[in-house]
């Protein structure tokens, strides 16, 4: 693989990963309302491990091809969203009321899944970095790819995480502001998806 190709990627796939969304959300609501956040973070990679691996086989480019597959996607995602959302909303309560089961990974799993953005991300980030002229095939180029940005997800979300447990478990009123924001995050991105999807139409 090409040294310069895979050090541009590293740089615009970071800043994309450091950029707040709905797995940002999710993960300071792990951070403040889970006993445990390695499952809900586990689950976000897992949902990216997902579209990776369609990208990577090969059923992600018809997957972009299909308006439909997309469109059902993109509601499916904002559907998700939008619920998760209002939940977080309706019981943003002290820490110490909050279920154990309130963050899990197949949550965490369907937070990233189900987020149109992702399976996107993929397709149009990954193919832009490799090359047909390289030594490894462009499978293992994508194969290559996708886990450095899996692990790069893994590693910022687990630190949003355990910086937003840290930060706001001694702050009650704070974890209730941030659970509320991160609330309205995921319901604006919902939202968002949906305008922009018609937009688009």
């Amino acid at each position: 693989m090409d040294p310069s190709r895979f050090a541009a990627f590293l740089v615009v796939d970071l800043m994309l990963v450091m950029t707040p969304g709905a797995d940002w959300a999710y993960a300071i609501t792990a951070g403040v309302r889970g006993r445990k956040v390695a499952p809900a973070i586990t689950g976000l990679a897992g949902g990216h491990l997902l579209h990776a691996t369609l990208v990577v086989v090969g059923v992600g480019a018809l997957l972009a091809q299909s308006e439909r597959a997309m469109e059902l996607l993109t509601y499916l995602g904002a559907g998700y969203l939008l619920w998760l959302g209002t939940r977080v909303l309706r019981d943003p309560g002290p820490l110490a009321a909050a279920s154990a089961d309130s963050v899990s990974a197949v949550r965490g799993l369907a937070t990233s899944a189900l987020n149109p953005k992702c399976p996107l991300l993929f397709f149009a980030l990954l193919p832009q970095f490799v090359s047909r002229t390289a030594p490894w095939p462009i499978t293992a180029q994508l194969a290559v790819l996708a886990i450095v940005h899996i692990v790069a997800c893994g590693l910022v979300y687990l630190g949003v995480a355990v910086a937003a447990r840290r930060v706001l478990r001694s702050r009650p009123q704070a974890a209730r502001i941030v659970s509320r924001v991160s609330g309205i995050a995921m319901i604006v991105v919902a939202l968002a998806l949906v305008i922009e999807h018609a937009v688009a139409a």
